[in-house]
């Protein structure tokens, strides 16, 4: 017997082609998720969080549930509550307070973290094998991210580093059920998107109205940043996450989020001036294979020598 060692698309129910269409349209959500740094501190009123993630969340998912005129039913009730509270609820005000509190490089590499995390949950959660590849691509993943946005000046706030490890937890756990319990037959991609970020929006409701109320200096760039992350990265994001999440494969469809740090990186190299080193060079080349690879998984072959006895 020989064994050769090829590599090929993990097998999904859509064609290679359609499969293909899939992901680059799902990589259109980290994509525009990446532009929440720049957003946050150039456009939204500074110490709000809470407030900026109800803005992100509210109003998209009750548009999500107009257009879309769906609500869930029996069970999917409190799973649409658990899922909006991981993905939505606890995840961006977690991700707001990281990207006040730290530069945006550190919150970045924390954010790129969740691919290793969905990959450790699915083989507890979905009891899937371990995928050694994608493990290994999701390390090396966090190694690029590093290398294009941390530097000498980094600033090291605990509380900015556990909000966006918590953050990071939070929607990895959320990744994970999301595929465990799919979608449910007759509702659209947006309808299930609008459940979680209604849902997420009304657990932010109270804390933000309560703790931060209504930030002063609400002007019109503020206005845009809140219609740019509630519209682009929230409905419109998540209806393609979520559609893609359900026919790619889990911990391939994470390492897709590399991609949110790249764009923040390339913003600020864009709008804000920043250098571009060998060393971040080198960094975007390390995490756009990692993100490329994460996309196939190894498949050994066996083949019987012409000749040779079974």
């Amino acid at each position: 017997m020989v064994t050769t060692t090829t590599v090929r698309p993990t097998p999904a129910s859509a064609s290679p082609a359609r499969r293909a269409g899939l992901t680059i349209a799902t990589a259109f959500a980290p994509a525009v998720w990446g532009t929440t740094y720049i957003v946050t501190t150039e456009l939204l009123p500074p110490g709000s969080p809470l407030f900026a993630a109800l803005m992100r969340a509210l109003p998209a998912g009750l548009l999500g549930l107009l257009i879309a005129r769906t609500l869930p039913r029996g069970v999917w009730w409190w799973k649409a509550a658990l899922l909006g509270t991981l993905n939505i609820g606890a995840f961006f005000p977690l991700l707001f307070i990281a990207a006040e509190r730290l530069p945006g490089g550190v919150a970045a590499t924390l954010g790129a973290c969740q691919p290793i995390l969905v990959a450790l949950l699915a083989v507890l959660v979905l009891s899937e094998r371990p995928s050694p590849w994608r493990l290994a691509w999701g390390v090396v993943g966090v190694a690029g991210v590093g290398l294009v946005v941390l530097g000498p000046g980094a600033g090291l706030d605990p509380p900015g580093i556990l909000a966006g490890l918590a953050g990071a937890a939070a929607m990895a756990g959320g990744v994970v059920l999301t595929k465990r319990w799919g979608r449910p037959e007759g509702v659209s991609a947006v309808g299930f998107a609008s459940w979680q970020l209604t849902a997420g929006g009304l657990v932010l409701l109270a804390p933000a109205l309560l703790v931060e109320g209504v930030p002063g200096g609400v002007d019109g760039r503020a206005v845009a940043g809140y219609l740019w992350l509630g519209t682009f990265g929230g409905l419109i994001a998540y209806t393609l996450w979520f559609r893609g999440l359900r026919t790619l494969p889990v911990t391939a469809t994470a390492l897709l989020g590399l991609l949110s740090p790249l764009v923040a990186a390339s913003l600020g190299v864009l709008l804000a001036g920043e250098g571009l080193d060998p060393v971040r060079i080198a960094g975007f080349a390390l995490a756009l294979a990692a993100l490329a690879a994460g996309q196939f998984t190894p498949v050994l072959r066996l083949r019987a020598r012409k000749g040779t006895a079974s």
